[in-house]
């Protein structure tokens, strides 16, 4: 119960403490001594995340991070609340937070972070933004906050064409290798910039870049050293969301910044939270896993399907009125899949009217996501042993606990 009101399992105390005490939040961030990063992004935030945490790790450091989710200003403050000693003193070198766009500069005045890092502008949740350009435009508000360096995506219309002089910390930029762009059936599904003229990108020149990929195995160009990573999870978005980790390291360390060490951090890194994440499908066995493939919108949803290397043996796909508005269901291509075993969700007749459009075959379609799981067990094993679910963020959750392991975060060690 203490550990509760000090801000465990909810964001209920961030947010009665952000009421009562508004300067405490700013004087739990100031026991930091390696500073604070933001992490920024319409997808990838939770992932990047991940991985600059893993690394700062893998470095020695202590780091605080909040728990997937928690990026509104009441999840952070409860995630401080829940780590803090009753002195107000959370015990880690080093924060990084994910934080909700729409409040990032706001956050920032409070928190000063030394480092932001903005990932992509892809279409997201229109009934709340309306235009992908706002959220542009909160990420670019945001990043003149930071005090060592800005990490920006190269490869976004938006954020490429960042005004440096606006800024008061210099910008090193990330992303992919125009060949490995070009190779992604849909490259990397940033939005088109609709607002200068100029809907590409513009010419910059990255301080880390993609120039290889196998599978999980990447190579990340930097300045004077090419490193080699396994990632957590396959696909080109998260190869870009590595080598946007490794340029917010290297920024925020310095001379300090090892590339031995971030390959350790990379190679002992779990997949972040339903994302990639293996799962036993029956508990107490090991013939069959599910991987979690989670999406939020069609962006995360097209690059997911783009990272398979055939269609799944045995597919679930689940959605819900997690996402309120599904037409973007039809933006994305499904000539990946060529059959799937079961839809599920509140919105699953929506996905399989979609998935009928497309001409997959569908096997079952269960609204019920605990009857769909039964019959996803009921069904004979594998051959590969694992399936694949495609889920939205809080079916995901419901899945993995139907398999027994809960509602678990991100690990904060």
């Amino acid at each position: 119960m203490a550990t509760r009101l000090r801000g465990g399992g909810s964001a209920f105390p961030g947010y009665l403490t952000n009421r009562l005490a508004p300067s405490l939040l700013a004087t739990l961030a100031e026991g930091f001594q390696d500073g604070i990063v933001f992490v920024l992004g319409s997808n990838g935030k939770t992932t990047t995340t991940h991985m600059v945490s893993e690394i700062l790790r893998a470095h020695g450091l202590k780091v605080f991070t909040n728990p997937t989710g928690a990026n509104l200003p009441q999840g952070v403050t409860s995630a401080l609340l829940a780590d803090a000693t009753l002195t107000g003193k959370v015990k880690a070198d080093v924060a990084v937070l994910e934080v909700d766009e729409a409040y990032a500069a706001d956050l920032a005045d409070i928190l000063h972070p030394r480092v932001i890092i903005a990932l992509n502008v892809q279409v997201d949740q229109l009934y709340r933004f309306y235009e992908t350009e706002r959220v542009a435009d909160m990420m670019l508000d945001a990043a003149t906050r930071a005090s060592v360096a800005v990490v920006v995506n190269r490869d976004d219309p938006y954020l490429s064409k960042i005004d440096e002089s606006s800024l008061a910390a210099p910008v090193a930029f990330f992303g992919a290798s125009r060949e490995l762009v070009a190779q992604s059936a849909h490259g990397l599904v940033n939005a088109a910039d609709t607002r200068s003229g100029n809907a590409g990108v513009a010419d910059r020149e990255a301080t880390a870049e993609v120039v290889a990929l196998d599978g999980r195995d990447v190579s990340v160009q930097l300045p004077e050293v090419r490193v080699d990573l396994t990632i957590p999870a396959r696909g080109l978005h998260y190869a870009v969301d590595a080598a946007a980790a490794t340029a917010a390291v290297a920024a925020l360390l310095g001379s300090r910044f090892r590339t031995d060490a971030t390959a350790q951090g990379f190679s002992r890194m779990a997949p972040a939270y339903g994302r990639g994440e293996l799962v036993p499908l029956r508990p107490g066995r090991t013939d069959e896993q599910v991987e979690f493939v989670m999406f939020k919108n069609g962006p995360s949803l097209q690059l997911n399907l783009d990272a398979l290397e055939s269609a799944p043996e045995r597919l679930l796909m689940a959605i819900d009125e997690g996402t309120p508005d599904v037409s973007w269901l039809y933006d994305v291509d499904l000539d990946k899949l060529d059959h799937v075993d079961v839809v599920t969700g509140e919105k699953a007749y929506q996905l399989a009217t979609r998935l009928a459009y497309a001409g997959i075959p569908i096997g079952l379609v269960e609204p019920d996501m605990e009857r769909a799981v039964q019959h996803m067990r009921a069904l004979p094993t594998t051959t590969s042993g694992r399936q694949t679910w495609f889920v939205n963020y809080e079916l995901m959750m419901i899945g993995r606990r139907l398999l027994g392991h809960g509602d678990q975060e991100v690990a904060r060690r």
